[in-house]
């Protein structure tokens, strides 16, 4: 084997221990390794960036040095190895995009003048958990801590349910042509149905725990059904326990579960 061709094969052996630092950062929260903050703030937006700049050009270099001299064995290596990296890279990008698409916020409600509230005890885990505090949706978000400084300057004055209303019309108050228990009964279910687990009906609300596939986000969720002109009327509430930004994954959850208690009814 060739120098050039070890070098690929090297380089290969880099990005496949890219993959490997990925998977640990991505589902080591979620077991309980370690917490979020180091597998996605420090792993993965932290050093995570500069590996696959480094693990990139190191595939570079053995790419060029297999192609630039015959017999030219190990290209198929080098280039696996580049490619990796770039996988990652874009996959970061696609996130910063997603990030700069949608509003600042991890907190989304289909009532934003008088909002679901989550029972005592989802606060109370809430608070032993040091999570995101709950808000309202009619204070600007300036006058908000997490929303201090010039990097929220486009939207101090704004408030949460501005934001919600401008950026995801379609959360909505669902209005059902059945009675308030049975309909209670029906959000249950299609929680259940959404994958959330801990569901449990307290009253006239149902509350469960939707955790994403990577790094183990955990975000509470709320539903309340209210009688309303002969039947009921249900509304949602999703909030992320850490983060800042849910890249729009709280409004999209709210608006699945919409269409699939329409779709049941």
């Amino acid at each position: 084997m060739t120098k050039s061709a070890k070098f690929a094969s090297f380089a290969l052996l880099l990005s496949l221990a890219l993959v490997a630092w990925f998977a640990v950062a991505a589902f080591g929260p979620k077991f309980g390794l370690f917490s979020w903050k180091i597998g996605f703030g420090t792993m993965t937006a932290g050093w995570g960036i500069y590996l696959i700049g480094a693990v990139a050009l190191v595939a570079v270099i053995a790419l060029i040095a297999v192609l630039i001299r015959a017999p030219r064995k190990g290209w198929a290596r080098a280039l696996v190895a580049l490619l990796i990296p770039a996988a990652f890279f874009f996959a970061l990008g696609s996130v910063k995009t997603t990030a700069d698409s949608v509003p600042p916020i991890h907190d989304v409600s289909t009532n934003l003048v008088d909002p679901p509230m989550y029972s005592q005890a989802t606060l109370d885990l809430r608070t032993s958990l040091e999570a995101n505090p709950i808000n309202d949706f009619q204070t600007p978000l300036g006058q908000l801590e997490m929303w201090q400084g010039e990097r929220f300057a486009d939207v101090a004055d704004k408030t949460a349910g501005d934001l919600i209303a401008d950026a995801f019309p379609r959360l909505q108050t669902v209005r059902l042509a059945m009675p308030a228990d049975q309909a209670i009964d029906r959000v249950s279910s299609v929680m259940t149905d959404a994958g959330l687990h801990d569901v449990k009906i307290r009253g006239s609300q149902i509350e469960g725990v939707a955790e994403t596939f990577l790094y183990g986000f955990r975000d509470d969720v709320v539903a309340r059904v209210r009688p309303a002109n002969g039947g009921s009327e249900v509304d949602f509430r999703s909030t992320s326990r850490v983060g800042l930004s849910d890249l729009g994954v709280n409004a999209k959850r709210v608006a699945d579960l919409i269409d699939a208690l329409n779709a049941e009814t």
